[in-house]
Protein backbone atom coordinates (compact mmCIF):
# COMPACT_ATOMS: atom_id res chain seq x y z
CA UNK A 1 0.00 0.00 0.00
CA UNK A 2 2.27 2.43 0.76
CA UNK A 3 4.62 1.54 -2.43
CA UNK A 4 0.90 2.64 -4.33
CA UNK A 5 0.91 6.14 -2.67
CA UNK A 6 4.35 6.33 -2.56
CA UNK A 7 5.73 5.65 -6.54
CA UNK A 8 3.33 8.23 -8.01
CA UNK A 9 4.21 10.61 -5.30
CA UNK A 10 8.17 10.28 -6.10
CA UNK A 11 7.14 9.87 -9.71
CA UNK A 12 5.62 13.75 -9.55
CA UNK A 13 8.31 15.46 -7.69
CA UNK A 14 10.50 13.97 -10.14
CA UNK A 15 8.64 15.47 -12.79
CA UNK A 16 7.98 18.45 -11.04
CA UNK A 17 11.88 18.67 -10.54
CA UNK A 18 12.43 18.57 -14.67
CA UNK A 19 10.28 20.85 -15.49
CA UNK A 20 11.26 23.12 -12.93
CA UNK A 21 15.20 22.36 -14.58
CA UNK A 22 14.13 23.04 -17.69
CA UNK A 23 11.87 26.36 -16.84
CA UNK A 24 15.31 28.13 -15.84
CA UNK A 25 18.88 27.80 -16.84
CA UNK A 26 21.36 28.81 -19.10
CA UNK A 27 21.94 27.24 -22.92
CA UNK A 28 22.90 27.76 -26.55
CA UNK A 29 21.31 28.85 -28.92
CA UNK A 30 21.21 29.42 -33.09
CA UNK A 31 19.81 29.92 -36.35
CA UNK A 32 18.61 31.87 -39.67
CA UNK A 33 18.59 35.81 -40.46
CA UNK A 34 17.26 37.13 -42.96
CA UNK A 35 17.56 40.37 -43.72
CA UNK A 36 16.01 43.48 -45.25
CA UNK A 37 17.15 45.90 -48.01
CA UNK A 38 14.85 48.92 -47.62
CA UNK A 39 10.95 48.91 -46.62
CA UNK A 40 10.90 45.11 -45.41
CA UNK A 41 7.74 43.61 -47.16
CA UNK A 42 8.98 45.29 -50.38
CA UNK A 43 12.04 43.11 -50.00
CA UNK A 44 10.54 39.95 -49.21
CA UNK A 45 8.72 40.06 -52.48
CA UNK A 46 11.72 40.98 -54.81
CA UNK A 47 13.61 38.50 -52.84
CA UNK A 48 10.91 35.58 -53.61
CA UNK A 49 13.28 35.34 -57.10
CA UNK A 50 16.58 34.65 -54.79
CA UNK A 51 15.71 33.69 -51.70
CA UNK A 52 19.39 33.11 -50.34
CA UNK A 53 20.43 36.37 -51.08
CA UNK A 54 20.10 37.83 -47.73
CA UNK A 55 20.34 34.85 -45.04
CA UNK A 56 22.78 35.39 -42.89
CA UNK A 57 23.52 33.24 -38.99
CA UNK A 58 23.77 33.64 -35.79
CA UNK A 59 25.00 31.52 -32.59
CA UNK A 60 24.92 32.24 -28.72
CA UNK A 61 23.81 31.58 -25.12
CA UNK A 62 21.55 32.83 -23.12
CA UNK A 63 19.83 32.81 -19.50
CA UNK A 64 16.13 32.06 -18.56
CA UNK A 65 14.87 33.22 -15.72
CA UNK A 66 11.09 31.88 -15.00
CA UNK A 67 8.81 30.11 -16.34
CA UNK A 68 5.37 31.29 -16.39
CA UNK A 69 6.48 34.81 -17.10
CA UNK A 70 10.33 34.73 -17.67
CA UNK A 71 13.16 36.86 -18.30
CA UNK A 72 15.99 35.97 -20.93
CA UNK A 73 18.62 38.13 -21.90
CA UNK A 74 20.68 36.59 -24.73
CA UNK A 75 24.51 37.45 -26.03
CA UNK A 76 24.81 36.32 -30.20
CA UNK A 77 27.53 36.28 -32.56
CA UNK A 78 25.37 37.32 -35.82
CA UNK A 79 26.83 37.28 -39.21
CA UNK A 80 24.89 38.96 -42.10
CA UNK A 81 24.38 38.97 -45.63
CA UNK A 82 22.51 41.20 -47.94
CA UNK A 83 22.87 42.15 -51.52
CA UNK A 84 22.96 45.82 -52.97
CA UNK A 85 22.89 46.76 -56.71
CA UNK A 86 24.12 43.20 -57.61
CA UNK A 87 27.00 43.46 -54.99
CA UNK A 88 27.11 42.22 -51.58
CA UNK A 89 27.32 43.89 -47.90
CA UNK A 90 28.82 41.64 -44.86
CA UNK A 91 28.06 42.41 -41.19
CA UNK A 92 29.39 41.25 -38.38
CA UNK A 93 28.32 41.97 -34.82
CA UNK A 94 27.24 40.89 -31.48
CA UNK A 95 23.59 41.51 -30.29
CA UNK A 96 22.39 41.09 -27.05
CA UNK A 97 18.52 41.00 -26.37
CA UNK A 98 16.89 41.49 -23.12
CA UNK A 99 13.51 39.51 -23.87
CA UNK A 100 10.64 39.27 -21.42
CA UNK A 101 8.21 36.61 -22.42
CA UNK A 102 5.09 35.08 -21.36
CA UNK A 103 3.62 31.63 -21.54
CA UNK A 104 0.57 31.84 -23.05
CA UNK A 105 -1.04 28.38 -23.77
CA UNK A 106 0.58 25.28 -23.10
CA UNK A 107 4.09 25.43 -24.47
CA UNK A 108 3.53 28.72 -26.52
CA UNK A 109 4.89 31.97 -25.21
CA UNK A 110 5.07 35.84 -26.68
CA UNK A 111 8.25 37.75 -25.81
CA UNK A 112 9.59 41.38 -26.74
CA UNK A 113 12.43 43.69 -25.79
CA UNK A 114 15.29 46.02 -26.78
CA UNK A 115 18.08 44.31 -28.49
CA UNK A 116 21.84 46.19 -28.34
CA UNK A 117 24.47 45.72 -31.23
CA UNK A 118 27.70 46.18 -31.16
CA UNK A 119 29.12 45.67 -35.12
CA UNK A 120 32.02 44.14 -35.36
CA UNK A 121 33.18 44.05 -38.94
CA UNK A 122 31.72 45.38 -42.09
CA UNK A 123 32.34 44.73 -45.60
CA UNK A 124 30.91 45.58 -49.17
CA UNK A 125 31.75 44.25 -52.73
CA UNK A 126 35.74 43.37 -50.75
CA UNK A 127 35.71 46.80 -49.44
CA UNK A 128 36.15 46.81 -45.33
CA UNK A 129 33.55 50.25 -44.18
CA UNK A 130 35.01 51.60 -41.28
CA UNK A 131 32.81 54.97 -41.45
CA UNK A 132 29.97 53.39 -39.60
CA UNK A 133 27.78 56.47 -37.84
CA UNK A 134 27.26 53.94 -34.42
CA UNK A 135 29.12 51.26 -33.59
CA UNK A 136 26.75 50.25 -30.91
CA UNK A 137 22.93 50.71 -31.67
CA UNK A 138 19.40 50.11 -29.84
CA UNK A 139 16.18 48.51 -31.46
CA UNK A 140 13.68 45.82 -30.25
CA UNK A 141 12.97 42.16 -30.56
CA UNK A 142 9.38 40.59 -30.32
CA UNK A 143 7.87 36.90 -31.78
CA UNK A 144 6.94 33.79 -30.30
CA UNK A 145 8.42 30.89 -29.50
CA UNK A 146 7.81 27.53 -28.71
CA UNK A 147 9.10 25.35 -25.90
CA UNK A 148 9.64 21.61 -25.24
CA UNK A 149 11.14 20.67 -21.96
CA UNK A 150 15.06 21.52 -23.10
CA UNK A 151 14.36 22.68 -26.98
CA UNK A 152 12.99 26.02 -27.81
CA UNK A 153 12.39 27.41 -30.97
CA UNK A 154 11.04 30.77 -31.95
CA UNK A 155 10.51 33.24 -34.59
CA UNK A 156 11.14 37.28 -34.51
CA UNK A 157 11.44 39.95 -35.98
CA UNK A 158 13.83 42.73 -35.30
CA UNK A 159 13.67 46.68 -36.14
CA UNK A 160 16.48 49.19 -35.09
CA UNK A 161 15.15 52.56 -32.99
CA UNK A 162 16.98 54.62 -35.93
CA UNK A 163 18.75 54.14 -39.40
CA UNK A 164 22.76 53.71 -38.55
CA UNK A 165 24.20 54.45 -41.82
CA UNK A 166 27.86 53.56 -43.07
CA UNK A 167 29.39 55.81 -45.78
CA UNK A 168 31.53 54.75 -48.29
CA UNK A 169 33.77 55.81 -51.33
CA UNK A 170 33.14 53.31 -54.46
CA UNK A 171 36.54 53.71 -56.79
CA UNK A 172 37.16 57.03 -54.92
CA UNK A 173 35.57 58.39 -58.37
CA UNK A 174 31.96 60.36 -56.86
CA UNK A 175 32.55 63.07 -53.97
CA UNK A 176 29.36 61.94 -52.69
CA UNK A 177 29.74 58.88 -50.52
CA UNK A 178 27.15 55.67 -50.94
CA UNK A 179 25.15 54.46 -48.08
CA UNK A 180 23.96 51.32 -46.38
CA UNK A 181 22.08 51.04 -43.20
CA UNK A 182 24.29 48.70 -41.07
CA UNK A 183 21.04 48.13 -38.80
CA UNK A 184 18.50 46.69 -41.01
CA UNK A 185 14.80 44.72 -40.39
CA UNK A 186 15.42 40.75 -39.89
CA UNK A 187 13.47 38.18 -39.46
CA UNK A 188 15.09 35.90 -36.89
CA UNK A 189 14.68 31.99 -36.77
CA UNK A 190 16.08 30.60 -33.78
CA UNK A 191 16.96 26.33 -31.88
CA UNK A 192 18.07 26.73 -28.14
CA UNK A 193 19.13 23.93 -25.65
CA UNK A 194 18.59 24.41 -21.85
CA UNK A 195 21.53 22.44 -20.27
Amino acid sequence: MNRLILTPLLTMLFVTGINAQTSSGFGFKGGLNYNANGKYFESISENAKNPDRNIGYHLGIFGKIGSKVYFKPELVYTSTKSDYDNDTFKMEKIDAPLLVGVKVLGAVSVFGGPAFQYILDTEYDGISINDIENDFTLGLNFGIGLNFKRMGLDLRYERGFSDNEAKFFLNNISSNPDRLDTRPDQLILSLSFIL
